[in-house]
């Protein structure tokens, strides 16, 4: 089966939209996606990126658009869980390095999707540890040795060294795929991920 990467972070909305739509994609293209936790803070301090907003802070008509193609694409996918986080944007580094941690406890894939929808659709305070173990719980899963991983000077590094390999590949910020060394950047990008994987 195709592979390609996805680099993530559960703090950027455009990385919940993609995370929703990859299952069918996937199905569509007969391919795998790999998910690749990396942190967006360190990809825009070492990139001098910076957020939409602040971005296009002195270009309101190009941060207009930037809003009418989310909601295009929410639209466009029915996504209508989606909710916009009040404490936007999130300090995700403790989710990532709990998403990171649990592929040692063989729960990644479970995690992504508990923060996905806790973040993305419950409106979760990822600065709220009782909160975050609390959510992680009712997900079935143990909130409590989730966020103990997190803190292991081995997954902190870990999640490092994911980000840093991002970064000298070209990546300056999330949703970012590789399809073999090609990289593609964005949620409007897939269609060019599909044709580079066929």
């Amino acid at each position: 089966m195709k592979s390609f990467q996805f680099l993530f972070d559960v703090g950027g909305p455009n990385g919940y939209l993609v995370h929703r739509v990859l299952p069918a994609f996937c199905a569509e293209h007969g391919a795998s996606a790999d998910y690749v936790p990396v942190l967006l803070g360190g990809l825009f301090k070492a990139t001098g990126n910076r957020p939409p907003l602040m971005r296009y802070a002195d270009a309101p008509a190009k941060w207009a658009y930037e809003q009418l193609e989310f909601d295009r694409f929410i639209k466009a996918h029915g996504l209508t869980q989606f909710r916009m986080n009040p404490n936007f944007p999130p300090n995700s580094l403790q989710a990532m390095r709990a998403i990171t941690g649990a592929a040692a406890l063989g729960c990644r894939a479970e995690t992504i999707e508990a923060f996905m929808v806790g973040v993305w659709e419950q409106q979760l305070n990822l600065g709220d540890r009782d909160a975050v173990v609390a959510h992680l719980d009712a997900a079935g899963l143990n909130g409590a040795a989730l966020l103990e991983r997190a803190d292991d000077p081995e997954v902190k590094a870990e999640l490092i060294a994911t980000t840093e390999t991002a970064v000298a590949r070209g990546a300056f910020g999330i949703p970012t795929f590789f399809v073999g060394d090609e990289m593609f950047f964005g949620k409007e990008r897939l269609g060019q991920v599909a044709a580079a994987l066929g």
